[in-house]
């Protein structure tokens, strides 16, 4: 083996998995901070119920107040997140604008970044998955993550629980996958390390930072962050995530 086949194997390639959320919360890019790949799971079940792939939490003068994008369901069975299309017969859009000018326009930052929301909220999205991924890059980028995300379909990543799992890892080329604590009884260890693949649990703690509107509230939708904190968040996020384990 040449001294360059040597290094290559070992490179250890590490990769994670998440829903493609609306705004989401910090949670999402702490584990981004941590790993090479985020593959967003657009080609998984949309819920049924309420979730956090279509609305978040922002903070007011009488704590946490939700942004919700209207999606159609009615008639429409199961979906996927891909499929999932937005409900434009109200200005959610308007609504969610004046939401973030009013609650955050005293903010440090909001000056700063407060444009790109007029930008975002300028087109008329068709699917959310669209939105999301718009939102979720910009994010990326302002927070100062070069983490790679890439779509479950466009990976060819199919299944669910250990087989997803391990069409991820395959796919992707990576031989470690970060999960947190709670995902442990989903996932058979013993399937993933005979096929190679180091198992890793991360559990992050949501980073304490000055807001606006009185006490602080935990797991809020990233752009509190960002709107209070501007370049900080980077290192506001690195500081509350904990050790990663070896399972």
């Amino acid at each position: 083996m040449t001294f360059l086949g040597r290094v290559v194997t070992l490179i250890q390639v590490l990769a994670a998995a998440h829903h493609p959320g609306y705004l989401p919360w910090c949670g999402l890019f702490q584990k981004a901070l941590k790993v090479d790949i985020l593959v967003l799971l657009d080609n998984v079940q949309f819920p049924r119920g309420q979730c956090w792939v279509n609305r978040n939490r922002v903070k007011g003068p009488s704590g946490a107040i939700w942004l919700t994008v209207p999606v159609k369901k009615k008639g429409r069975g199961l979906q996927s997140i891909r499929d999932v299309e937005i409900y434009n017969g109200r200005d959610w859009r308007r609504k969610h604008l004046l939401t973030l000018s009013h609650l955050y326009g005293n903010a440090p930052y909001f000056d700063e970044y407060f444009p790109a929301f007029e930008e975002l909220y300028s087109k008329e999205w068709i699917r959310l998955i669209d939105l999301n991924v718009m939102a979720l890059n910009w994010l990326k980028t302002t927070v100062g993550l070069t983490t790679r995300f890439v779509l479950g379909s466009a990976l060819g990543a199919e299944g669910s629980g250990t087989q997803l799992l391990l069409q991820i890892c395959s796919k992707s080329g990576c031989d470690q996958y970060m999960v947190s604590r709670a995902a442990r009884r989903y996932i058979d260890q013993t399937d993933l390390e005979s096929n190679g693949i180091t198992l890793l649990f991360r559990d992050f703690t949501p980073p304490v930072y000055p807001q606006l509107w009185g006490r602080y509230i935990p797991n809020l939708s990233i752009i509190d962050l960002i709107f209070n904190c501007g370049k900080r968040s980077y290192r506001m996020l690195e500081r509350s995530c904990g050790q990663a384990r070896i399972f």
